[in-house]
């Protein structure tokens, strides 16, 4: 019995999605492993068949994640392929004699030594119903099956879907704690060096109570946004899915630039630069202030950091269409144009370098992205190119 017709073309229409689903779970090109052959030995097992096979099928290609066959090969062509039929059929496909099988007849596997009589392969099916690949049994012989051997079959291609969701909901969760680490150990550096500048400067003037005062101040506002970015990572560690959550209230955008400002004006020191803040509008809107604060801080920490020493940081804030809009305009080293296709992205390393020695580890504007996403907002630069600064902007809806 065949219970599938084959179609003209062995690409479904979904293929390119199908594709692109398959390579999420970084399964191709991985060697052998325990659990897969496991599988494929108890499929050999359930149909007494001599080959039993694990198999994926790429854009021109299958890949054999397990082979257990005389013919040792890692991938054939995917033309050539059974698995290629069988992931277009959403039940087991079976072959019980190909010969029977008149679009076969010139397969390459049908025609060599001890061709390829019996096939038959159950898809690996996606939660949305993709089909990757198959867990499929082949023999020499033509053969009759029960509908209990092929519901077994079944069965394994499932439990091959569960060991693959499994290890991609882990490389998930790994890859979400890697990030909130970084992002952190990020958030740590610009206190830790107000804290330091501070303390030297205390040493300093340490004949100056006013001075000495006002410093001490600084070190306690470094500290507590420390400690505070230490329960956020308690927090975030403890939750399930390790989102940020925001808790939005009515805050002026301009106070919490001028707190920026201030927890900046140290490092601008260290190289002659200065910061303004220009505002021509009411702009009290419905936001997280920490979630704010962090990323007007990152894009500052930025502008200082691109910049030559005497040089000006301008924040304009203004009210269009509906949003507010922040402007933060650099004197700096400006963008390329293949920088801004890579802005916004971690670990991106742009043509810009800091003029005065300053680490930079390529998170900064990641992390902005997606604090003003998590608002509903937008974020965006413009530079007129090398050398000619550039301009960060952040659109927040005003309702």
């Amino acid at each position: 019995m065949n219970n599938f017709k084959i179609p003209a073309t062995l690409i479904p229409d979904n293929d390119a999605e199908r594709i692109r689903k398959l390579h999420a779970y970084d399964i191709l090109d991985t060697p052998e492993e325990d659990t897969f052959n496991k599988i494929a030995v108890l499929a050999a097992q359930i149909f007494n068949t001599p080959i039993a096979q694990v198999t994926f099928v790429d854009e021109k290609r299958v890949f054999f994640k397990t082979n257990l066959s005389p013919l040792k090969a890692i991938e054939i062509d995917r033309k050539d392929s059974f698995c290629s039929i069988a992931i277009l059929n959403s039940d087991v496909t079976l072959f019980e004699n190909i010969l029977e099988v008149p679009e076969l007849a010139n397969n390459p596997f049908v025609l060599m030594d001890n061709g390829v009589r019996f096939y038959a392969g159950a898809p690996l099916k996606t939660t949305e119903g993709l089909q990757l690949g198959t867990v499929c049994v082949l023999d020499i012989e033509p053969r009759e099956v029960t509908a209990q051997q092929l519901k077994m079959l079944e069965t394994l291609s499932a439990i091959v879907m569960d060991e693959l969701e499994l290890r991609l909901a882990t490389r998930k969760a790994m890859r979400t704690q890697t990030d909130m680490m970084n992002r952190i150990v990020h958030d740590l550096k610009n206190p830790n060096t107000t804290i330091s500048l501070s303390a030297e400067l205390i040493k300093k003037k340490a004949d100056d109570p006013k001075i000495v005062a006002d410093f001490a101040d600084r070190i306690k506002r470094s500290a507590t946004s420390v400690l505070n970015s230490l329960n956020n990572l308690l927090d975030l560690s403890q939750s399930e899915n390790a989102s940020f959550r925001l808790s939005a209230e009515e805050v002026d955008i301009v106070s919490i630039l001028e707190t920026a400002k201030r927890n900046f004006e140290l490092i601008a020191y260290q190289k002659q630069q200065t910061i303004t803040i220009t505002c021509d509008c009411n702009a009290i809107i419905l936001v997280d202030a920490i979630r704010i604060q962090e990323a007007f801080e990152n894009l500052l920490s930025n502008a200082l950091k691109y910049s030559n020493p005497n040089t000006e940081v301008s924040i304009y804030v203004s009210a269009v269409d509906g949003q507010i809009i922040i402007e933060f305009k650099d004197q700096g080293q400006g963008l390329l144009e293949e920088d801004k296709s890579k802005l916004f992205t971690k670990f991106a390393r742009l043509s810009a370098i800091p003029t005065g020695k300053e680490h930079s580890n390529g998170l900064g504007l990641s992390i902005v992205k997606m604090l003003i996403e998590l608002h509903h907002g937008k974020v965006w630069a413009e530079s007129e190119g090398k050398n000619k600064g550039t301009s960060f902007f952040i659109a927040l809806p005003i309702h």
